[in-house]
């Protein structure tokens, strides 16, 4: 088949592990017979100092016309000042507003060969493969915001909003892909105080009554979740939930395989390109060092083979490469342990040779 890629490499250890990508998807192409096209964009703090935005219009109008987006970080320090007029962050919301993009799916598998690096005890985290969907065009990200002044200095606010369709379709989302899997759903809201979450509430319900009866179906809230992801997270295998709960949680579910550097995500809309990017920051103190772990990269490229592309051999030959490698026994520093580790480009040149 062919191809039009988009490449947003951003900031920080964002170029580095983005190289590490373009590598894989260059030689899947060939050792699979497809080409693809590929486009690198400004995005991010990076484009805020050459085009004064985050996301440029040229940007925007290449990622609509591909087929697929790969994104490595956005931020860093240079760019966080609060009084600044734009921040890379506005970038990556915009861009999954402008394509969008509703559904956030984040898988939380722990590899066997790593389940000792993980914070939690083998006995917690074995087994563990939970497939986070988080709504990404709602709530609090894209509800009315301002300030204004307050006897106390200042007052600010950010209003958590959905409406009935934006629920109904993540849901859907999931639930079609619990059917794939262990066939259970877990609803994450705070129907207990927020009216937005009652909201939720019913229509989940509605929905899962209705379209999947099949399908297991049961609510936590966010508070007891925050605590059962860490005391008992095999319990869960499809969970869905709101913007800013989701945010949350699938940082805190992303420790669980002990490293940031390991987990990839996947940004779906109703149709054109879908967005792909491992799910640790820039980490600009240790950029261009050559220390970043490019996995969580490699494995987006998967995502993207599989959810984008439709190639599902391809996507299952890169994640047994980057296993294969694993129990090879090679380690980037962050997940070495202390023990002897590799370099981003060895450890890409690893998966490659895996993969050939």
């Amino acid at each position: 088949m062919e191809a039009k890629i988009v490449l947003l490499p951003g900031d920080g250890i964002g170029p580095e592990v983005m190289a590490e990508g373009q590598r894989i998807l260059v030689r899947v192409g060939e050792k699979f017979g497809h080409r693809f096209q590929f486009q690198t964009c400004p995005m991010g703090g990076c484009a805020i100092d050459s085009h004064g935005t985050p996301l440029p219009d040229e940007t925007l109008d290449a990622c609509r016309a591909s087929d697929a987006i790969l994104l490595a970080a956005v931020g860093g320090p240079k760019w966080d000042d609060p009084n600044a007029k734009t921040r890379p962050e506005v970038g990556l919301l915009k861009l999954r507003k402008e394509l969008g993009l509703f559904a956030n799916l984040r898988p939380i598998k722990p590899h066997e060969v790593l389940l000792d690096a993980s914070p939690l005890k083998r006995h917690i985290v074995e087994g563990v493969d939970i497939l986070f969907f988080r709504e990404l065009t709602g709530d609090v990200y894209f509800g009315e915001s301002g300030k204004k002044p307050h006897p106390s200095g200042e007052e600010a606010w950010n209003v958590m909003i959905y409406n009935t369709g934006e629920i109904e379709r993540v849901v859907r989302l999931a639930a079609q892909a619990a059917r794939g899997r262990k066939n259970k759903v877990t609803s994450v809201d705070k129907a207990n105080v927020l009216e937005v979450s009652r909201l939720w509430r019913r229509t989940a319900a509605r929905i899962m009554a209705d379209e999947f009866p099949d399908v297991k179906y049961d609510v936590v809230l966010v508070d007891a979740m925050a605590m059962h992801l860490i005391a008992r997270p095999r319990d869960f295998d499809v969970i869905v939930t709101a913007n800013l709960f989701g945010d949350i949680l699938t940082d805190e579910g992303s420790m669980l395989p002990g490293s940031l550097g390991l987990l990839p995500s996947a940004s779906l809309g109703s149709s054109g390109p879908g967005l792909y990017e491992p799910i640790h920051g820039s980490a600009p103190d240790i950029a261009g060092k050559g220390l970043a772990n490019p996995l969580a990269t490699i494995l987006a490229a998967a995502m993207l083979l599989r959810y984008s592309l439709k190639l599902e051999t391809e996507a299952k030959a890169v994640e047994a490469a980057v296993e294969s490698v694993l129990e090879q026994g090679f380690r980037t520093k962050d997940i070495a342990a202390g023990g002897p580790s590799i370099s981003t480009g060895e450890m890409g040149a690893k998966v490659l040779a895996a993969l050939a």
